[in-house]
C-alpha cells in the first residue's frame, strides 16, 4: 500500500509542478494523444479519435514487463494504421542460447481503427478497430468505441473482445447469436493474417476521459480497463484496479511525454514525437523566376539571345540538356527536368523564359519533358493566354490559362535546334542503409555503407552504370543461418545476407540497358550484367502507361545466377528465372494513393502475390506498406509466415537549401526470409516514366 501511495504522489507532485510551471504558450489545446500500444486513444484503450490526415508519430512506452515501440500514421482522415514492436522483459526470445542468446522476447504486430461515424452536434465518433491483426497475437482483440466531446472533456465508451476485453464484464452479445462466438482460440499463427477470432470469447464494457486543463500544454486521462491480465504473456502482471490515470505533457509543438499510473500497481513513462505529413513544405530558398518582359522579334531568335534561354533553362528551370527549337507557328523545347518534383514549376518557369522572346506569329509554347532520353509529356501552352496571364488580369476579367498535356510532340526529329551540348558522363555518392528489425540474433541489424556510382550513354538509348558498395559499419555478423528449418527445401536466396555483407568493397552493380519508347504509351528496356548485390543476369520489361492515366501494365522475365559471396566477380551454382505482371492502378476516390498487385515467380523459384498500398501526402512524403504470399508452406518459409515490409520515402527538398527531385528511402523489413523475394532492379519502367503521372492536385 505503501508504494501505491508513493507513486501517486509523484505524479500528482509532477503534474501539479507542471501546472505552475512557465512555459511556452500554445495556440492550440492537445485533441488527441497516442495510447500505451500506439495509435490515438488513452492509455491501454484505443478510442474513436482519428489524428489528422498524414499525421505520423513515433512512440515509446515503458513499464516494468513491456516495452512498446511503435509509430502510427493516420493515412485517411477515416483510417489510422499502427506498427508496433513489444519487448516482453520477463520472456526470453527462446530456450535456446545458441538461438538468441538472452534476447528478451520481441512480439511485432500491426493495428488498424477506421472511423464508421463522423462527430456531429448529436452523434459520437464511432470507430471499429483491431489490434494485432498479423504477429502471435499476444495482444490480439477488436473494439467498437465511440468519443464525444464536451468543452475540455472527451468521452469513450466502447465494447473490446480479446485482450481488450479479458475481464467478460459483460455477456458477448454475438454469443447469443451462435455458440461459436462464445470462446476464442488462444492458437495463433505467427505472422499469419487472421479474422477467425473476431468477437468471439469474452467481452467487456471499456471507456474513459481524457481532460484538457486550462493548461493547454497538459492533459489528464482516466479509464476504465477491461482487461483481466490473468493470461498475460509477461506471466508476472497484477491488477488492484482497473481504473488507470494518466498525464501528458506537451514539451514542443512535436513531442509529448507521457506518465500514468495503471493497474494500482505499475507506473508507465514514455514519449512520442510527431510531425504532419502532409502539410510538410519544403524551406529551400529558391532562385526568382523569370520577369515577364516580352519582346517580338522578326524570325528566329539572334543566337546570343538563344543561349541565353538555354543558359536559364537550365539553371532556373532545371531542364538538363535543353533544346530549342522553331517551326511554324510553335516554339518546342524539350530536356530532362532534374530540379523540381512538380513538373508544373519547370514548365511555368521555362514557358516564361520563351515567351519573352518569341517570333512573330507563334501561337504555342510545347514544351516536352523526357527522362533517360525517352520522352514522357509534352505541355503545350497557348501564347496569348499565357501572355495575359503574365501581364495580370484586370479586376474582374480574370481569365483561364489555355493549356493542356500531351503525348510528347516532336514534329522535326531530324532538324537541327539549337541546345546545350548533353554530357553523357555522370557520377554520384549515395550513402546506404540496409536494416532489418525483430530478429531472434538482435532486435536490429544494419549495415551503413557508401556507394559511389558512375553511368554513361554510349547512345542516346545504351546506358553502362555500375556502382561499388564500400562498408562502413555492421552488425550482420549476429546473423545465425541455423535460424533457416532443418527440413526446409528452399534455396537459400536471401539468408546469405551475412556472407555477402561481410565484404568490405565490392561491385554492387555493373550493368548495361537499352531503354526505347515503343510508341502509343508503351515503354520497354533489356538489360544485363551485375543486376545487385546478390544477383547477375539478363532480362527486359515492358510496360504499357498511357498519358495521365490512373492505371499501368507491365511484364517483366529474367534469367539470374547468384553470386558467389567468396568471390563477387564469380557465380555460385543456384540460377533461376524469375519475372511478374503487374498492374498499377491510382483509384480516383483514393487522392494519392497506388495500388500495385504482382504475380508471377519469386527468386526461391515459389509462385505467388504481391500487393503494396502506397499514399502520397500533399508534402510529397510517401508511406507505404507491402506484403508477398507465395505457395511456401510455413514450415518451410520460417518466422514470419510470409515477406512483408513497410517503408517512408522522404523528399530531399523538405530537408534540402535548394530544390531537388530526389527521394531518401527509409524501409523496414521485420525478418530475412527466402520466401516470397524479388529481385531488387535498379532501373524500372514505371519510377523512370513517373512524369506521364497526372500532377497530384489536378
Amino acid at each position: 500500500m505503501m508504494k501505491k501511495v508513493h507513486v501517486l504522489s509523484f505524479l500528482a507532485l509532477a503534474v501539479s509542478s507542471a501546472c505552475y510551471a512557465e512555459g511556452k504558450t500554445y495556440p492550440e489545446p492537445m485533441l488527441y494523444s497516442q495510447s500505451d500500444f500506439g495509435g490515438t486513444g488513452l492509455m491501454q484503450l484505443p478510442t474513436a479519435r482519428i489524428a489528422p490526415q498524414g499525421e505520423f508519430s513515433v512512440n515509446y512506452r515503458d513499464n516494468d514487463q513491456y516495452r512498446f515501440y511503435s509509430t502510427s500514421v493516420a493515412l485517411f482522415p477515416w483510417l489510422e494504421g499502427t506498427i508496433r514492436y513489444a519487448d516482453v522483459r520477463t520472456r526470453l526470445y527462446s530456450s535456446n542460447p545458441a538461438f538468441s542468446g538472452n534476447q528478451s522476447y520481441k512480439d511485432k504486430s500491426f493495428d488498424f481503427k477506421v472511423r464508421l461515424l463522423e462527430e456531429s452536434y448529436y452523434i459520437p465518433a464511432v470507430a471499429f478497430g483491431k489490434r494485432d491483426i498479423s504477429g502471435t497475437g499476444l495482444f490480439d482483440g477488436e473494439y467498437i468505441v465511440g468519443s464525444k466531446r464536451f468543452g475540455p472533456v472527451d468521452f469513450t465508451l466502447g465494447v473490446g473482445w480479446g485482450y481488450i476485453g479479458n475481464s467478460g464484464n459483460i455477456s458477448n452479445p454475438f454469443c447469443r447469436a451462435s455458440d461459436k462466438y462464445c470462446t476464442r482460440s488462444d492458437l495463433v499463427d505467427a505472422g499469419e493474417i487472421s479474422f477467425d477470432g473476431m468477437f468471439k470469447g469474452p467481452a467487456s464494457v471499456v471507456g474513459g476521459i481524457e481532460y484538457q486543463t486550462p493548461w493547454q500544454p497538459l492533459s489528464l486521462k482516466l479509464e476504465y480497463d477491461g482487461n483481466d491480465y490473468k493470461d498475460d504473456f509477461s506471466k508476472n502482471i497484477r491488477q488492484f484496479t482497473h481504473y488507470n490515470f494518466g498525464a501528458v505533457y506537451r514539451v514542443a509543438d512535436w513531442a509529448y511525454v507521457n506518465l500514468s499510473y495503471e493497474r494500482g500497481d505499475t507506473l508507465m513513462f514514455g514519449f512520442t514525437l510527431h510531425n504532419n505529413l502532409n502539410t510538410l513544405r519544403p524551406a529551400y530558398r529558391d532562385a526568382p523566376k523569370v520577369a515577364y518582359d516580352p519582346e517580338v522579334t522578326e524570325g528566329v531568335p539572334s543566337y546570343t539571345v538563344v543561349a541565353s534561354q538555354l543558359t536559364n533553362l537550365k539553371y532556373n528551370a532545371g531542364f538538363d540538356d535543353p533544346e530549342i527549337k522553331y517551326h511554324g507557328n510553335t516554339v518546342y523545347m524539350s530536356g530532362e527536368q532534374k530540379r523540381y518534383r512538380d513538373p508544373r514549376e519547370a514548365v511555368d518557369r521555362a514557358n516564361r523564359i520563351l515567351v519573352n522572346q518569341l517570333p512573330a506569329g507563334t501561337e504555342t509554347i510545347s514544351v516536352t519533358q523526357t527522362n533517360m532520353h525517352l520522352p514522357m509529356v509534352t505541355t503545350e501552352t497557348n501564347v496569348a493566354s499565357l501572355k495575359k496571364e503574365l501581364a495580370g488580369y484586370p479586376l474582374g476579367h480574370e481569365g483561364k490559362l489555355l493549356q493542356k498535356r500531351v503525348e510528347p510532340k516532336d514534329p522535326i526529329p531530324d532538324s537541327q535546334g539549337y541546345r546545350i551540348k548533353p554530357s553523357r558522363f555522370s557520377y554520384a555518392f549515395e550513402p546506404k542503409l540496409i536494416q532489418s528489425l525483430g530478429g531472434p540474433e538482435g532486435f536490429y541489424m544494419y549495415q551503413i555503407g557508401l556507394l559511389p556510382s558512375a553511368n554513361y550513354w554510349l547512345t542516346d538509348n545504351w546506358l553502362v552504370d555500375s556502382g561499388v558498395f564500400i562498408n562502413i559499419h555492421n552488425n550482420y555478423n549476429k546473423f545465425n543461418s541455423s535460424l533457416l528449418p532443418k527440413d526446409s527445401t528452399l534455396p537459400r536466396v536471401r539468408t546469405h545476407i551475412r556472407d555477402y555483407v561481410r565484404n568490405d568493397v565490392f561491385i554492387n552493380n555493373l550493368q548495361t540497358n537499352y531503354v526505347a519508347d515503343l510508341g502509343n504509351g508503351f515503354y520497354g528496356q533489356a538489360y544485363g550484367g551485375y543486376l545487385e548485390m546478390m544477383y547477375g543476369g539478363v532480362g527486359a520489361e515492358v510496360l504499357y502507361r498511357p498519358l495521365d492515366s490512373q492505371w499501368a501494365i507491365g511484364i517483366d522475365a529474367n534469367y539470374v545466377k547468384q553470386r558467389d559471396w567468396n568471390d563477387m566477380m564469380r557465380f555460385a551454382d543456384y540460377n533461376v528465372g524469375t519475372g511478374f505482371i503487374t498492374t498499377y492502378w491510382n483509384p480516383p476516390q483514393m487522392n494519392g494513393v497506388l495500388l500495385k498487385v504482382a504475380v508471377g515467380q519469386y527468386l526461391a523459384g515459389d509462385k505467388g502475390v504481391t500487393i503494396e498500398m502506397a499514399k502520397r501526402f500533399d508534402s510529397g512524403v510517401k508511406v507505404g506498406i507491402w506484403g508477398a504470399k507465395s505457395n511456401v508452406s510455413k514450415a518451410d518459409y520460417g518466422e514470419g509466415g510470409f515477406s512483408k515490409g513497410f517503408y517512408v520515402s522522404i523528399p530531399f527538398d523538405l530537408m534540402t537549401v535548394s530544390p531537388n527531385p530526389n527521394h531518401a528511402l527509409i524501409s523496414w523489413t521485420p525478418l530475412t526470409r527466402d520466401g516470397g523475394q524479388t529481385l531488387s532492379r535498379k532501373y524500372q519502367l514505371y519510377n523512370m516514366t513517373s512524369e506521364r503521372e497526372i500532377p497530384l492536385g489536378q
